[in-house]
């Protein structure tokens, strides 16, 4: 069956999409965790024997090979029936194996697993274990709409894949040297009558000026400044005179940040 997304709507009335995991992924972390408690497993034996191999040259009034072996089931019990269930409440719905899959486990309404349902949910997989190897969960997740085994029904719980961060934009050259000059649409107020009156000849000359800002010799860069200064700014109620370079630079680059969001797709 193909992973499927969900849309779930928070009380804010956000909506938020989740792709479901589906039983690649959920039998892939499944068999990374089995991994890691086949080796914690088989390390606790091994300890054991150590143990009752050291307490067999010990007076045979003094040992007492029951009290080890009673020790190392105690373990064994705590980390193969509390691993699932301690690593999904205390790690954010994710095991070990979950982490390096990319998956977790959510409630239902998109919140965070809550000790309860962690217990649930993994307390019923001695039933989606039966008859054997996993076959019951591995039928119900295959059939279910939303990739659910028994447990995450009784629980209330899906599991989903991490919402992964989205990448930074890479910036331009021009956005580079705007940001790097601390620039933003706010530096320059113009009232909503002047901004529509700027149109699509505007922001052609902000556009070649900004695409050609770094591509042109200094003196050329201030000779084209000026031009574009004495066109645009009187547009704008701003005076040419009385203002250094820079401060044109600044504000064509402003002004060409105001007009980006309305031309640039239609240039």
């Amino acid at each position: 069956m193909n992973e499927d997304h969900l849309d779930i709507k928070t009380p804010e009335y956000v909506s938020i999409q989740f792709q479901l995991a589906g039983l690649g992924s959920r039998a892939a972390a499944f068999i990374i965790d089995q991994v890691l408690l086949m080796i914690i497993n088989i390390l606790t034996i091994v300890v054991l024997y150590f143990v009752m191999d050291g307490m067999s040259s010990m007076p045979f009034f003094l040992v007492d090979n029951s009290i080890p072996l009673a020790i190392a089931l105690i373990i064994l019990f705590i980390v193969n029936g509390g691993y699932f269930f301690v690593f999904e409440f205390f790690s954010g719905g994710r095991t070990l194996g979950k982490k390096l899959v990319g998956i977790r486990v959510l409630q239902e309404n998109g919140h965070s697993i809550t000790l309860l349902s962690s217990f649930i949910r993994n307390l019923i997989r001695i039933i989606d274990s039966l008859p054997t190897a996993y076959f019951l969960g591995i039928v119900m997740i295959f059939f279910h709409s939303k990739h659910k085994r028994l447990g995450d029904l009784v629980a209330g719980t899906i599991v989903v894949h991490e919402r992964k961060p989205k990448r930074k934009k890479r910036l331009s050259t021009i956005e580079k040297e705007i940001e790097n000059r601390g620039l933003s649409m706010n530096d320059l107020t113009l009232d909503e009558w002047t901004l529509k009156s700027l149109g699509m000849k505007e922001w052609k000359l902000l556009s070649t000026y900004a695409s050609r800002f770094h591509q042109i010799p200094l003196a050329e860069r201030n000779q084209l400044t000026q031009q574009m200064a004495e066109i645009l700014f009187p547009k704008i109620g701003m005076e040419v005179q009385g203002k250094l370079e820079s401060e044109w630079e600044d504000t064509l680059l402003v002004l060409y940040l105001l007009l980006r969001d309305e031309w640039e797709f239609q240039f």
